[in-house]
């Protein structure tokens, strides 16, 4: 069942030198399709529990709502295009009319403020073309938020482990990336290796293989040495996991046009490029957090735990994003393994750290409504849904085109979640007809009006 087109009402961005149908966007909107299964959680009584979130959040105070608006896009995945073609459909930039590659701010772009949801490496089509295309953007001026994203993690803490004193705990954390990392390590090598002869410098295959992989002793060495950090079930998972990218790595890598030595050379060069200070894309993690506020609406990669809720209400979000930039250059995995990463890893599974409701509590007295997040990926557009009494905006929209071709969807992926100041939130993308409109201040009347009715 498709919901029927309700209204525009000023509430959809406005596109400038194109139209939102050459864009695949929706041109109208709905109130948000709550008992829709793609639009409103996978079970029947999902809109009784966000009306029922509604009301318990509104016991500890009114909705703060942004004074410029929020424009999130998350989960980029390496897609320049995607990027460029969300940020035209939500108003924020126009492109020149004679340079494909250049854009402008719009006067929409320079009021609001930009949060990129994390995940923007790995998959594909470009890595570099989707860095270059941010720092393009960052150098227009708008206001960013850079949030990590796991897959961001991996490279920075596997590309850090590789040159770092080997122990059982950090050993195995450039082999952990897996072959998704490959494509950005072929096109470094292709970029800034190869032009520069920096293949030379390398050691041997057999030394590069040795650095590469961990040692023999790993399997046997982990379980104890991670005892104190992890559950047994989660060490076992993290077993099993490196026991399949150990057996399909070098393979793979092969796969992609690049030897043990060619890898490890790309690698050392990823170093150079991201973790040096003076590194051409030094700039991407120097700006990363793990987390942002602005009024009611908390915007992260994946999701929070009780710990990090009892650190939002007793120090706030920025103390925070203090822990993740202390932690994230310390001891790689304990930090990976802690609560500040689950932020940009849960799924609320067993293995993750949890989630209750004496946490959400705290969260709704910090004054949080509602939790923005990518990397659960839906293919109907946003999702609404509670986890523990926390209404959380499932952003994920499946942008880059190496997801979509493998999900069967259409075109380049385009769209965006923009948080209004005056109390709407609008979610669209080019796989769902209509621009999906969510007013709190609506729905938190149904729920007081059902709760007066019980």
């Amino acid at each position: 069942m498709t919901p029927a087109p309700a209204y525009n009402e000023g509430l959809l961005p406005t596109i400038l030198g194109t139209r939102g149908a050459s864009l695949g966007v929706p041109e109208s909107c709905v109130p948000w399709p709550l008992d829709m299964n793609h639009s409103g959680g996978s079970s029947p009584d999902q809109t009784a529990k966000i009306l029922k979130s509604l009301r318990k959040s509104g016991e500890y105070g009114q909705w703060k709502w942004p004074k410029r608006p929020v424009v999130f896009i998350s989960d980029l995945h390496a897609d320049a295009e995607s990027l460029v073609r969300s940020l035209i459909a939500a108003g924020v930039v126009q492109c020149h009319e004679n340079d494909t590659d250049g854009f402008d701010l719009t006067d929409f772009g320079r009021s609001c403020v930009l949060v990129i949801g994390g995940d923007c490496l790995d998959k594909g089509p470009s890595n570099l073309d989707l860095l270059n295309s941010l720092k393009k953007l960052i150098e227009t001026g708008v206001r960013i938020k850079l949030l990590a994203g796991n897959h961001d993690l991996r490279l920075l803490l596997g590309v850090r482990a590789l040159t770092s004193d080997r122990s059982p705990l950090t050993e195995h954390m450039f082999m952990r990336m897996g072959n998704k990392v490959l494509p950005l390590m072929r096109e470094v090598y292709d970029k800034h290796v190869a032009p520069t002869n920096a293949l030379e410098s390398a050691p041997d295959l057999e030394t590069c293989r040795d650095r590469i992989f961990p040692s023999e002793t790993w399997q046997r060495e982990f379980p104890e040495a991670a005892a104190e950090h992890l559950g047994e079930a989660a060490i076992q998972k993290e077993l099993r996991r490196l026991r399949k990218k150990i057996a399909t790595f070098e393979e793979a890598s092969l796969n992609a046009g690049l030897d043990l030595r060619m890898l490890y050379a790309a690698a050392m060069k990823c170093r150079e490029l991201f973790l040096e200070p003076d590194g051409l894309y030094a700039w991407f993690y120097d700006r990363m957090r793990a987390i942002y506020k602005n009024g009611s609406v908390l915007f992260v990669h994946a999701g929070l735990d009780d710990h990090i809720c009892a650190e939002i209400d007793e120090n706030g979000v920025s103390h925070i994003n203090q822990l993740f930039q202390e932690q994230v250059y310390q001891d790689p995995f304990t930090f990976y393994s802690g609560t500040v990463a689950n932020i940009m890893r849960t799924k609320y599974r067993a293995v993750d750290k949890q989630l209750s409701s004496n946490g959400v509590e705290r969260l709704h007295r910090a004054g949080v409504k509602i939790l923005v997040h990518g990397h659960v990926n839906r293919e109907r557009g946003q999702r609404l849904k509670t986890m523990k009494g926390l209404l959380h905006l499932e952003a994920d929209i499946t942008l880059d085109r190496n997801s979509r071709k493998l999900e069967g969807l259409k075109g380049i992926g385009t769209g965006a979640t923009i948080i209004l100041p005056n109390g709407n939130i609008v979610g669209f993308s080019n796989d769902f007809p209509y621009a999906k409109v969510f007013t709190p201040e609506v729905h938190m009347t149904k729920a007081a009006l059902q709760h007066d009715g019980t």
